[in-house]
């Protein structure tokens, strides 16, 4: 790979205030090749991370982490730290991060005297917060927690007392609270009540009367008003310096009564309109994003009845640094070439440039010959590999410095091609061909293209060649198509890539759609015939007015036609054809027009093609013109043989919306005169569009001007909201009135609001061209009465309705208290809390979070990864339920209450625990070493435990020929067991296994297994390699498993046994009577999917294997949902069944006429000689070696019937070996059929002879035996 220097991706901010309480985590990535190594520096010299046990580096990166949560203290850790990054090219540097933690100092303690004043004077409450870093944020609050109610005479300033221009009675109380909040710790600090008592004149009057005269009394005088004088800023002028892009605040809060309003200007020149907003009463004008044009005096007038006053405030505003690298920052470049290193930066004052080079003063930097330093330049000439380094570049003044890295690396690499090798390209004929060389080498290579591997140089005006290495075809030919090789070379080499290029055809509509007039409920089709490239996709695409065709049967889109059956009106429209290939798309386009059935019938066919739209009105006339209504009258078109319906009017507001027509009204097509009701300063024109069946005609010209008086506005805005975006203003908002709802010149806007339940008096303010106004200074989350009143140069529209906003939000104050936990079981709890005090919700309550992770699990002890889940319950709710616990172990959780703003703070962790529950299946089942008489079972430990295990059942029963279960032994297994050698087994046998865990509170899930003991010594199966299993005699299907979707699912399978199996899958609504439903499997997969499932519903599949001999099914069944699934099939309701049992039965009744004609026979000849001599193969007697009837005689109708037997190898009959009939599997009765059962039995012989041993029949038992267990 190509060397490269150090360049920094990411670092902290410059200044960093970190939170004490957390880890400090100081930022610093770059990339270069090799990696570079990572170093800091602390207040200048050398930080060593390893002597520090709490600072430890990132791997693979240069960000350090300093462990403050484990004992560190973050006071220790503040400085000034710097990153260096290197490798054997350079160094590069980060900026001087200073590290600062947050501090939230409290109140010094003081003794605070209660204000005592007159009413009617002035007031100032000092806050003097404590100084923290960064600032805190002030309010004023009562012991309550509300937020203290400000206007115009009452406001906080912004160094955060609260100024009263003058005092009122009201103003007493003992609680005004100064409240300082620290963002970065999220405390909250208060200083001390201040207590106010004012004197009203009435009070004092009472108190002078004990002590004078009357004649005093009555010279006592009411409360003097007062002319303005300024609280703050004090004196007649102040100055202000701001940085260029900052926001500028500047204040003027003023005493006096009445209360005095306050008006800003700018001497010489005016305030920027889109940039200066007001706030606090207007006592604070706010200009953003500064200039040094935004320079100047700004005079705040303070005025009441009784005079004003002023204050100037020259502001200056000063360019901050900015530092403009040119283009080319970083530099690549060959031994002995040379370049340049710019950094160029303006501000005010202008800035210092210094220069470093990897991370050291240029003065003392290591000496490089090729280098010249020119001021903000740097010269380098002729350089050598040596010359690689990161330069960094400082520019400076008073208010602060900026830090740029730039690299200059110097390599001697041949040249790279960088595209594909044999990328194809492909493009439509006569359009631009682009064939791509991207390349890299130093010195910069030559690029050559070649037609062909071995071609002639590529010149000449039909081709561009790029600097970037690309080939340009302007105009690429179907003979353009082939081979392009490219070649890059410099001095250390040169290299070759070959790209492709295919010239398509391009995509043709050759028969485009036709303009159509249908009959409504006629049929209509539009063609659209297309010619393409034979070697791209092409795809039609029909469109109906440009958006897509509607969802309806009627539109049939064919390969190359588009056919609607059925026209209705709404068909009307235009219809087109896009063709889209990988390279190109064409269209076109064709009009439907639909006509009336009725006014076709008028014509005939030579004139239903001469229909169109009328020709449009003409001769417009304004008459009667009055302020609000004016008559129009016109001449109609030539109604182009479809009768005119109707006339739709269309006015232009040519005053406020020049060129746009609006809808007015539409009237008959009889009439040609209208009385148009009209709005007051509108500068109206009008035109006229005729209408028939066809379609509408083209407007008319429009009608000479008219433009009506102005009035007052008829209407209000609507839609009027009063919302807070922050905690302590209300941002009012309205739809604005349109232009022609104006009703005049000078439209304005009169917003007003008051405190609901607290403010007698509204609040206003006149706004215009906005649409929104924000409130400041307002307590926190209280009701507002708001309207919004539209006004002109002639006067005000009716009086608006009041609308109910709130102030911003706040995020609450006050955790839920007393949260209780009642388990309800090993995966359900119950949580209940209190709710808090709507009134430090602080907003609109929106509910309560829960938060609830799982600590450990009780029965391994082992910690995990802490995920936290949360359970939102909507209102005012105090309890909910938490759902899908882990069994037998600790959690933990708080709740906290929302608002719009959102969490308040969370209560302390609740711990619970959850009690034992059933586990889960053991991991695995696996039965290996098999023997004549033995198994060895071995198995894993339940994923989920749940508890403390307390054993493991085992359950086993045999399976005959015939899939009938034996009798059931069940074993209990000690918990600390893994392995199981189960003994005295018969030979040759299959087994069924049950297995699963227990605890203390049940039995969990079972896994299952089938296994087969051996017929002897040498019929044991030597397993391959690594194997475990035991191969099974029969198929055997295992480990059914599901992943099901809403409306299909995976089925998939292990399956062992007989190669070339066929497999079906038979599934149906878990706990339904209905007959299962089977699909069969292609080829030997063991995977399916079942489609065309109903959501929400849970299914129980099988699946099943037919083998070369016959049919087996797998004896597991898997549900999808929690019903518990069959485990047999009901046989009897199966239609295969039902048919053989009919076919079974018309033949036993055949074959009893038979013997009842035989017997009538019987008396008249010897049966036995006659069979002999006439033997019948269809009627042949059975022996029970071969399974056919037996021998009968008269001596034999009065013995009992002989029951079928399966006769073993050693020609022994064991009873519990008769499988007569299928209720031995079926419902587990050992009970066996005997002459009073059925007369059938006579006829049921031994079975077919056993096929040999692994590959066993598998099918259905005979209908012999499936009509006795019928019977």
């Amino acid at each position: 790979e190509v060397s490269q220097p150090p360049t920094i991706t990411q670092q902290s901010p410059k200044d960093y205030i970190v939170d004490p309480r957390e880890n400090i985590v100081i930022q610093c990535e770059a990339k270069g090749k090799p990696p570079p190594s990572f170093s800091w520096t602390r207040n200048g010299t050398h930080f060593d991370i390893d002597k520090d046990a709490q600072v430890t580096m990132k791997p693979n990166s240069g960000t350090l982490v300093i462990n403050i949560m484990n004992g560190g203290k973050a006071e220790a850790y503040e400085g000034i730290y710097q990153c260096t990054a290197r490798n054997e090219r350079g160094a590069a540097i980060s900026n001087n991060i200073v590290i600062r933690p947050s501090r939230s100092p409290l109140w010094t303690k003081e003794k605070l005297e209660p204000h005592q004043v007159r009413e009617g004077d002035s007031l100032v409450l000092h806050c003097r917060p404590p100084v923290g870093l960064p600032p805190p944020i002030i309010f004023w609050m009562d012991n309550a927690f509300q937020r203290l109610p400000q206007s115009e005479r009452v406001s906080q300033g912004l160094n955060g007392d609260l100024y009263f221009s003058n005092v009122q009675p009201e103003d007493t109380r003992e609680d005004y609270i100064c409240y300082a909040r620290f963002n970065h710790t999220q405390t909250i600090q208060q200083k001390q009540p201040i207590s106010v008592k004012v004197f009203s004149m009435d009070s004092l009057n009472d108190t002078i009367a004990a002590n004078l005269s009357d004649t005093d009394i009555y010279g006592a005088k009411p409360v003097t008003e007062k002319q303005p004088i300024l609280l703050t800023p004090t004196g007649s002028t102040s100055t202000k310096v701001e940085l260029r892009g900052s926001v500028l605040l500047l204040e003027c809060i003023a005493a006096g009564l009445p209360t005095p309003g306050i008006h800003w200007i700018k001497e010489g020149g005016e305030l920027p309109a889109n940039r200066t907003f007001f706030e606090n009463f207007k006592k604070t004008l706010k200009i953003i994003d500064v200039s040094e044009a935004d320079s100047g005096n700004y005079k705040c007038i303070a005025r009441n009845i009784l005079g004003s006053a002023y204050h100037v405030i020259s502001v200056t505003v000063k360019g901050n640094t900015k530092i403009i690298l040119n283009v080319i920052s970083n530099l690549v470049l060959s031994p002995g070439e040379d370049g340049t290193l710019i950094c160029r930066a303006n501000g005010n004052p202008k800035p210092n440039i210094s220069w470093l080079a990897n991370g050291v003063p240029i003065a003392i930097a290591p000496e490089d010959p090729s280098r010249k330093v020119d001021g903000d330049t740097i010269i380098f000439s002729h350089v050598q590999e040596r010359s690689s380094a990161v330069y960094q570049c400082n520019a400076s003044n008073e208010y602060g410095y900026l830090l740029a890295n730039a690299f200059v690396n110097v390599l001697a690499e041949p040249p790279r091609i960088l595209t594909p090798a044999n990328k194809l390209y492909q493009v439509i004929a006569d359009s631009p061909a682009l064939l791509d060389c991207a390349y890299f080498g130093s010195p910069k290579p030559e690029i050559e293209w070649f037609k062909g591997v071995k071609g002639s140089i590529l010149r000449g005006n039909e081709y561009v060649f790029h600097d970037n290495g690309t080939l340009e075809i302007p105009v690429a030919q179907k003979d353009s198509t082939g081979t392009y090789t490219c070649v890059a070379r410099n001095e250390l080499g040169k290299i070759q890539n070959e790209v492709q290029l295919e010239v398509k055809d391009p995509t043709m509509i050759i028969k485009q759609p036709e303009y159509k007039v249908i009959q409504r409920y006629g049929q209509v089709s539009f063609e659209c015939i297309i010619k393409h490239d034979s070697t791209l996709l092409a795809t039609v695409t029909w469109l109906k007015d440009n958006d897509e065709l509607p969802d309806d049967e009627r539109f049939l889109v064919g390969k190359d036609n588009l056919t609607i059956m059925n026209v209705t009106d709404k068909d009307d429209g235009t219809y087109t054809c896009i063709v889209n290939t990988t390279l190109d798309s064409v269209s076109a386009s064709a009009v439907l027009t639909v006509v009336g059935k009725n006014t076709l019938k008028l014509y005939d066919s030579r004139t239903v093609f001469n229909y169109s739209r009328p020709n449009p009105p003409f001769d417009l006339e304004l008459t009667g013109q009055l302020e609000r209504s004016v008559e129009l009258s016109w001449i109609p078109g030539d109604e182009n043989n479809s009768p005119i319906t109707s006339f739709v009017i269309e006015y232009e507001d040519g005053l406020h919306e020049p060129g746009v027509w609006h809808y007015q009204t539409e009237v008959p097509g009889t009439q040609t005169t209208v009385q148009l009701k009209l709005s007051p300063y509108v500068n109206y024109s009008f035109r006229v569009i005729a209408v028939n069946e066809i379609g509408r005609s083209q407007p008319s010209e429009p009608s000479e001007q008219y433009l009506t008086k102005s009035a007052n506005p008829d209407e209000n805005p609507s839609n009027v909201q009063g919302i807070g975006s922050e905690p302590d203003n209300l941002v009012i908002t309205w739809e604005p009135l349109k232009g022609f709802q104006s009703n005049g010149p000078g439209l304005q806007y009169k917003v007003s609001w008051r405190q609901k339940d607290v403010d007698d008096e509204w609040t206003s303010v006149i706004v215009a061209n906005v649409s929104k106004y924000i409130v400041s200074g307002t307590p926190t989350f209280v009701p507002y009465e708001i309207k919004v009143q539209a006004l002109n140069d002639l006067g005000y529209a009716p009086e608006p309705s009041e609308v109910i906003g709130h102030s911003g939000e706040d995020l609450p104050m006050v955790a839920p208290g007393n949260v209780q936990v009642h388990v309800i079981n090993s995966t359900l709890a119950k949580v209940h809390w209190d709710p808090v005090p709507l009134k430090t919700v602080r907003g609109h309550l929106q509910g309560y979070k829960v938060y609830y992770w799982k600590v450990q699990s009780l029965s391994r002890r082992s910690r995990r990864h802490v995920e936290k889940k949360i359970l939102t319950f909507r209102g005012n709710k105090t309890f909910g339920m938490l759902p899908g616990l882990e069994p037998y172990s600790s959690y933990k959780l708080n709740v906290r209450v929302v608002n719009g703003k959102g969490e308040g703070p969370a209560s302390p962790d609740k711990v619970f625990k959850t009690p034992e529950g059933v586990p889960s299946s053991p991991s695995f089942l696996k039965i290996t070493n098999p023997t004549l008489d033995s198994l060895t079972l071995e198995w894993g430990s339940p994923t989920h435990p749940n508890g403390v295990l307390t054993s493991y059942v085992l359950k086993f029963q045999p399976i005959n020929n015939t899939h009938e279960l034996g009798p059931l032994v069940e074993i209990r297994i000690p918990a600390n067991e893994s392995s199981l050698i189960l003994k005295n087994l018969n030979y040759s046998t299959r087994y069924k296994f049950y297995f699963n865990a227990q605890t203390s509170v049940g039995s969990g899930s079972q896994i299952t297994e089938e296994a087969v003991t051996i017929m002897d010594e040498a019929g044991i199966l030597r397993p391959a390699v690594g194997a475990g299993k035991v191969q099974p005699l029969y198929p055997r299907i295992r480990n059914v498993t599901t992943a099901a979707a809403e409306t299909y699912a995976n089925i998939s399978w292990e399956y062992e046994g007989p190669d070339h199996a066929n497999f079906y899958v038979e599934y149906g609504v878990a706990g339904s009577k209905e007959d299962w439903k089977k699909e069969i499997v292609n080829g030997s997969r063991s995977f399916f999917v079942l489609k065309g499932l109903t959501p929400g519903t849970a299914y129980k599949v099988r699946v099943g294997a037919e083998g070369l001999s016959g049919f087996r099914s797998s004896e597991d069944v898997f549900e999808t949902g929690p019903a518990m699934a069959s485990r047999q099939v009901d046989i009897a309701t199966q239609g295969w069944f039902i048919g053989l049992m009919c076919a079974v039965a018309l033949l036993i009744l055949i074959l009893l006429i038979v013997c009842f004609i035989r017997r009538n026979k019987g008396g008249k000849y010897p049966v036995k000689e006659k069979e002999d001599a006439h033997a019948d193969p269809e009627i042949q007697p059975m022996k029970e070696d071969d399974g056919t009837f037996g021998e009968y005689s008269d001596a034999e109708d009065h013995k009992p019937l002989k029951k079928g037997s399966r006769t073993p190898s050693d020609r022994t009959v064991k009873k519990e070996d008769s499988d007569d009939s299928l209720v031995d599997y079926g419902e587990g009765v050992n009970g066996q059929f005997n002459e009073d059962g059925s007369f059938i039995g006579q006829y049921s012989g031994k079975k077919e002879k056993e096929p040999a041993e692994g590959n066993e029949s598998s099918e259905a038992p005979s209908p012999v035996n499936a009509m006795n267990s019928f019977v």
